[in-house]
């Protein structure tokens, strides 16, 4: 599900043609990526989240808008501006890769959360792994967004490392933790005992669980705790999990995960295995045949530039100490490099890592694999659940609908 050199490569070229244009139009403007993309947890169809730094009175997305227009760096009728949102922003569809832009001005509230986010991958090397489950478990059920009732990342992001940082018997920084024993324990949490009437969540300060009264009184703009209460550690007042309407849902979803997930690891269900499944994890996560399709097309169209860059900075052993002969199992890597080192293939710094876990992607991207059958597939590092995931996990398409990775409840 990690995103793959070629992945970072594509959307580096993105961000490139849309900074081009706006430096043309402000010469002294700051261009900075955050979101997903900025921290490296982007699933393949995820968005590409931009702010741009400057001296206006009021934002110029007009102005924007227009030159964009000028250079067709967008599809012509996907550039959209919401200039009534509380963050007045520019939408729109790279024309030539598919991907997903969102453009917003002198916003740090963004770029400050993508540094805390990535001080928390360092701190807990098992985070990443734990979060693009955990997305693309949400995505095929339509619960990524909050406008559909979901949860954001940085909800989900928050809600995992308060998981680990209040985890009664496991030391969650050990990068060597069972990863499978983990997840189970969060589905259990979150969709069996966690009290979401009374009970809010805490991350700052070592973490903690604050009785919902207590943090009404820390609330700005007279708001009351939501049903999912989570304090943002970047603004107190501030509730994040505030607009998430569809909180219960998720704590449904989660449930259930639970209950299959312990099923599949019963000793009945070991005794009687389910042919028509591939492996645990794969009961309760599918990947599309489109997410396959958009990730082969995307690693034949950058991965020759990709391994020209490499070559032209040195030897690939030099340049992929995480490991990137694709025999090599996750297991393996995470003794040796943590996924958030600076030579890790999650880092932004260094995109041009390959990793052999990479395979899926996230709610708001893009997505890549090679059109040649793959190789020989590592193991996905939920060993301990009796879990394979075959590289060709992925998700999306040029071209993709979102709405065509959705699962319908039936069929989950």
């Amino acid at each position: 599900m990690s995103p793959r050199p070629e992945e970072a490569a594509m959307r580096k070229e993105v961000v490139d043609r849309i900074e081009t244009v706006i430096k043309e139009l402000w010469p002294t403007a700051d261009v900075q990526i955050f979101g997903s993309f900025s921290t490296g947890l982007y699933l393949p169809t995820s968005d590409i989240d931009l702010v741009v730094f400057g001296k206006w009175e009021c934002p110029p997305l007009q102005q924007l808008e227009q030159a964009l227009r000028k250079h067709n760096v967008a599809e012509p009728f996907s550039i959209k501006v919401l200039d009534k949102a509380t963050v007045p922003i520019i939408k729109l569809t790279d024309q030539e890769t598919e991907v997903k832009v969102d453009i917003s001005f002198n916003v740090e509230t963004g770029v400050k959360a993508a540094f805390f986010i990535k001080d928390y991958t360092r701190r807990y090397p098992v985070l990443p792994y734990m979060i693009f489950v955990l997305k693309q478990f949400l995505l095929q059920r339509d619960l990524n967004e909050v406008f559909t009732g979901g949860i954001s990342s940085y909800s989900l992001i928050l809600m995992v490392i308060s998981f680990l940082q209040l985890h009664p018997r496991i030391d969650a920084s050990n990068p060597n933790i069972n990863l499978g024993i983990l997840l189970i324990e969060f589905f259990e949490l979150y969709g069996r005992h966690f009290n979401y009437l009374k009970t809010g969540i805490r991350v700052k300060n070592g973490g903690a669980y604050m009785a919902k009264e207590d943090m009404m009184k820390v609330m700005t703009n007279g708001y009351r705790p939501s049903m999912l209460c989570i304090e943002d550690p970047l603004m107190p007042g501030n509730d994040v999990g505030r607009s998430s309407y569809g909180a219960m849902q998720v704590q449904q979803v989660f449930d259930y995960a639970y209950i299959v997930l312990s099923h599949a690891m019963s000793p009945l269900a070991r005794s009687y295995p389910n042919k028509d499944i591939d492996s645990a994890l794969g009961r309760i996560i599918k990947v599309t045949q489109e997410v396959i399709d958009y990730r082969e097309w995307i690693m034949t169209k950058w991965g020759g530039r990709h391994l020209a860059r490499m070559e032209s900075q040195g030897s690939l052993l030099d340049q992929d100490p995480a490991g990137c002969v694709l025999g090599v199992g996750v297991e393996e890597q995470r003794d040796s490099v943590s996924p958030h080192s600076a030579d890790s293939p999650m880092s932004l710094s260094s995109p041009h890592q390959h990793s052999s876990a990479s395979s899926v992607s996230s709610l708001s991207g893009s997505d890549n694999d090679s059109d040649s059958t793959p190789p020989a597939l590592p193991l996905y590092p939920f060993q301990a659940l009796g879990m394979t995931l075959p590289l060709g996990l992925a998700l999306g398409k040029a071209g993709i609908n979102q709405h065509h990775l959705i699962m319908s409840p039936g069929s989950q």
